[in-house]
């Protein structure tokens, strides 16, 4: 659903962004040092003193990883009358994640740094962006109107979506908007927190002779569109800015945007992820992640290529078509833990299939030996590193389909597809094999439907305990 009231800020929030960042910048300069000075005049046993050097390359990372979290976390794209309570609670998040990206940059640098100064700089920063985004908020509420001209609004529709965007408006009085009355087919009134003007639609481009009008929300059933065109022409022509609710989509539930190709103006609706720099950032961390993890797992592949080798006849490899990102196919490898030669002896053991779409036999006869141990840890997995490597998975995703189980999809269940496959997933941590099909097509999409890098890293942590347990796993 559409918040127009998103909309009608949304210019408001992106003015004030840069100045919400550089004041970040600031405070956690000012945290850095509140920090380092609590910790130098607490009287322990072993005394704290940075290098300027050492204190130098410390707090520009510092610097650097504050806005980078919060911009993995989404903390610069809260709005304006997002509830003190969440704003608060973004800062302590953020303030967390800064915490665990300078224990990794001790550890990766091997400065010997105090626990208790990089707690006291999470704790400082929490304490201070926090405040800072409250004062923020609370001078916006009360001070908005006095810096600028209140602005005044028309909603053009008295129906049930105009309605409530007329509400919104309403709530929205402290940061100057003004609902001064409808747009519709006949003269009358419409009752809300109090009582607005209906005006008609034909008689609008004289009103804008005598009045002020600063914006106008288009908020009409489809089957009235036709009807606003001469108001939007009348609308360009005398520069009035237009909103308009896409309510008129019925079974709309994505996210909208506007792009363009050339001059060309595009809506785009979709119900995936479509942030393209956080995106970016999911696939350079699955580059670096995968591509480090192969180099440190080497030796364990080579060592569990050989076992398989001297266990069974057949290749070290299983490779399998899958069904990528959109439909595109690729090749997945596996370790191999059946009989060579397994995949010919599915039509006999089909009674066993225990699965809707996707087969899988509880103790499946054609396993080896050493492939019950390898899946029961996950350990066949491992070849996927170098599909994630080049791109045709990712670390975190719905698992990759067989072509034959995507071709029995319902047209809703095909939504997975539009997503980079996964190593791991949502349903991988609740329950794996032993998830059934519909449950595991739900996990998937709520996965796509609420898709974040934090959510991403949430999962990989907790896949970890599931493998080396092996709960889960048949």
């Amino acid at each position: 659903m559409l918040c127009c009231l998103a909309t009608v800020l949304s210019r408001q929030q992106r003015s004030l962004r840069p100045f919400l960042f550089a004041a970040d910048l600031l405070l956690i300069w000012l945290a850095f040092e509140l920090s380092y000075a609590t910790r130098t005049a607490l009287p322990f046993e072993r005394v704290f003193f940075l290098t300027p050097t050492v204190r130098a390359s410390v707090l520009l990372f510092t610097l650097a990883a504050w806005p980078l979290v919060g911009l993995w976390m989404g903390a610069y794209e809260r709005s304006l009358v997002e509830p003190i309570a969440s704003a608060a609670w973004r800062s302590v998040r953020q303030s967390l994640g800064l915490l665990v990206a300078l224990i990794a940059f001790e550890y990766f640098t091997r400065l010997n740094l105090s626990r208790i100064f990089l707690a006291l700089l999470s704790c400082y920063a929490a304490v201070l962006t926090a405040l800072a985004r409250l004062l923020v908020d609370l001078l916006a509420r009360r001070y908005w109107t006095r810096l600028g001209e209140p602005r005044h609004l028309y909603v053009a529709g008295t129906g049930a979506e105009a309605r409530r965007v007329g509400m919104l408006i309403e709530q929205s009085a402290d940061y100057g908007l003004r609902l001064e009355g409808f747009l519709g087919d006949g003269l009358g009134e419409l009752s809300l927190e109090r009582r607005y003007p209906i005006y008609r639609l034909e008689d609008f481009p004289e009103r804008l002779r005598s009045v002020v009008v600063d914006e106008v929300i288009v908020a009409v059933e489809s089957a009235h569109l036709a009807a606003i065109e001469d108001l939007l022409e009348v609308c360009e022509e005398e520069g009035v800015r237009v909103h308009l609710s896409l309510e008129f989509f019925p079974h709309r539930r994505g996210s909208v945007s506007l792009e363009r190709l050339g001059s060309t103006p595009l809506l785009t609706l979709s119900r995936t992820p479509s942030d393209e720099a956080l995106l970016f950032l999911k696939r350079l961390t699955d580059i670096v992640v995968a591509g480090v993890a192969l180099i440190l797992l080497l030796p364990i592949l080579a060592l569990i290529a050989l076992l398989i080798r001297l266990s069974s006849p057949g290749p070290v490899l299983f490779r399998q078509q899958r069904c990528g990102l959109n439909g595109r196919r690729f090749t997945l490898l596996k370790f191999r833990t059946m009989q060579d030669g397994a995949e010919q002896r599915q039509a006999e053991l089909a009674h066993l299939n225990v699965k809707q779409v996707n087969f899988k036999i509880p103790n499946d006869p054609r396993l080896t030996h050493m492939g019950r141990w390898l899946r029961k840890f996950s350990l066949d997995e491992l070849p996927q590193l170098w599909n994630i490597f080049c791109g045709q998975m990712s670390l975190v995703g719905p698992r990759p389909a067989i072509p034959c189980e995507v071709e029995q999809y319902k047209r809703w269940q095909r939504r997975r597809l539009r997503m980079r496959p996964g190593l791991t997933s949502l349903w991988a941590i609740n329950g794996r094999d032993a998830l059934g099909f519909e449950e595991t097509m739900r996990l998937d999409l709520a996965y796509i439907d609420s898709w974040s890098l934090a959510l991403d890293w949430s999962i990989l942590l907790r896949t970890i305990p599931r493998v080396l347990t092996g709960k889960g796993a048949h």
